[in-house]
């Protein structure tokens, strides 16, 4: 049988696909990487530039950079463990485009994040306005260093 458990990250860099790989394979579940139609760049994610691309994006609520693949099947899932870097203190815009592209109606929806700098913050709970409907949400976690007995632990908190 099919996981009826997710986890969807999307990773500029590499670190939070290595942790939601970590929580895949621990907790047994489907992994998927939120890929960008167009990929971010060097340039792109100069923080320090106010024009860089994800500067831009960043400053602008509405901005919804467009997602590249074939939509996921969420009606297979039952939970779903969202993974982002932190950026300007919140998720980047691409996790919102994410979140409203989906009813998530009856679902358990888990946030986690990476960070070289700040916690989670209210990274979480402002992801909460992208998402309608009847759903459970769970605490977010900071986790930068995937620990397969920390992420047990995490699990058995969470599930």
């Amino acid at each position: 049988m099919a996981s009826r458990t997710l986890v969807a990250v999307f990773s500029a860099s590499g670190v939070t696909r290595t942790v939601g790989e970590a929580i895949a394979r621990v907790a047994g579940a489907d992994f998927h990487e939120i890929v960008p139609k167009e990929e971010y760049t060097a340039a792109d994610l100069d923080w320090m530039n106010r024009k860089s691309r994800s500067s831009v994006e960043m400053n602008n609520p509405a901005a919804r950079p467009e997602i590249a693949g074939d939509p996921l099947d969420m009606a297979a899932y039952d939970t779903i463990f969202v993974g982002f870097p932190i950026w300007w203190g919140v998720a980047p815009r691409i996790i919102e485009t994410f979140l409203e592209s989906y009813d998530f109606s009856g679902k358990k929806i888990i946030p986690f994040c990476t960070s070289g700098g700040s916690g989670v913050g209210h990274s979480d709970t402002a992801l909460h306005k992208n998402v309608s409907g009847d759903v459970s949400w769970a605490k977010g976690r900071q986790i930068n260093r995937p620990n397969e007995a920390e992420i047990r632990r995490w699990l058995d908190e969470v599930l």
